[in-house]
Parts: C-alpha cells; sequence; structure tokens
C-alpha cells in the first residue's frame, strides 16, 4: 500500500502534470481578462476601443485621465492574457494582470475583495512564482533568456 501511495504522489509530482496544472491556471487567468478585454472595444473590431469606455473609466471607475487608463488598460487587457496563454513571457505577464488586479481592488472596487480578485491576485502569484511550467512557449527560451522556472526536482515548495 505505502508503494502505491509513493506512485501515485510521484506521479502527481512529474513535470508533466506541474506542466498542466500550470496550463489551466494560465488559461483560466487568461480568460478573465481577455472577457474584460473585448467588453471595451467596437464589436467586429480588434482594437478599435468603444468611445464607452472612455465613460465607463470617467464616471464609474472615477479613474484619471480616462483616455489614457482606458487605453492602457484595454491594450493591456489584450496583449497580457496572450502572453499568459501562450506561456511566454509568463512571468511578466503575471505580474502585469497583478497589477491591475490590484489597480482594480484599490481603485475601482475596494468592497468586492472576496469576489474574483482574490483568485485573480492567487492564479497571477503562482505563475509569478512558478512561470508557465512545461507547456510553456518560456520553455523554449529558458536556457538563453531565463524566462521559465528553474527545474525542480520535487513538489511545489523546496
Amino acid at each position: 500500500m505505502k508503494t502505491l501511495i509513493q506512485r501515485g504522489l510521484a506521479l502527481l509530482d512529474s513535470p508533466a502534470v506541474n506542466g498542466l496544472a500550470l496550463l489551466v491556471v494560465r488559461l483560466a487567468l487568461a480568460a478573465q481578462f481577455w472577457r474584460s478585454a473585448r467588453t471595451k472595444v467596437e464589436e467586429g473590431s480588434f482594437l478599435t476601443i468603444n468611445p464607452i469606455t472612455y465613460d465607463l473609466f470617467r464616471d464609474e471607475y472615477h479613474m484619471p485621465a480616462p483616455e489614457i487608463t482606458g487605453t492602457i488598460a484595454t491594450y493591456a487587457e489584450h496583449a497580457l492574457p496572450i502572453l499568459v496563454m501562450l506561456g511566454l513571457a509568463t512571468r511578466f505577464g503575471a505580474a502585469g494582470l497583478f497589477v491591475m488586479t490590484m489597480v482594480i481592488q484599490l481603485f475601482v472596487y475596494p468592497e468586492a475583495f472576496w469576489n474574483p480578485h482574490v483568485m485573480w491576485f492567487g492564479l497571477s502569484a503562482i505563475l509569478i512564482a512558478r512561470g508557465g511550467g512545461l507547456f510553456a512557449l518560456d520553455r523554449l527560451f529558458d536556457r538563453r533568456l531565463s524566462l521559465a522556472a528553474p527545474p525542480r526536482t520535487s513538489g511545489f515548495a523546496h
């Protein structure tokens, strides 16, 4: 029985299982921000910002310079999820989404911490700490650019 449990734990600790788990984390986080990004652009366009976006940033979010903050947020909500989904510069993309979540939390919806924001913090923190995993494009550049997590021998923590 002990051997069976050890084999099961070894399987769960394998790079493939960890890579699949990180892929799920990447897709879950990216999907949230991608859907939000698509609400800020004209229907049928890729990056033509809907003028209503600026009204939203001015009237509901009370952000300074709504034309600038709305534009930055829209482009970031498109670019960063793509990086995270592909696992390309995963830590950078996740850090950007973490910062966006922090801005949303502190300045837009400070009363909504336990809603989706805590999940976004958690998912992005995992990717910042762990990288994109085995099934990330970062792996292709690992030796040259050190974008992926260093190889591990066991467990999620050392």
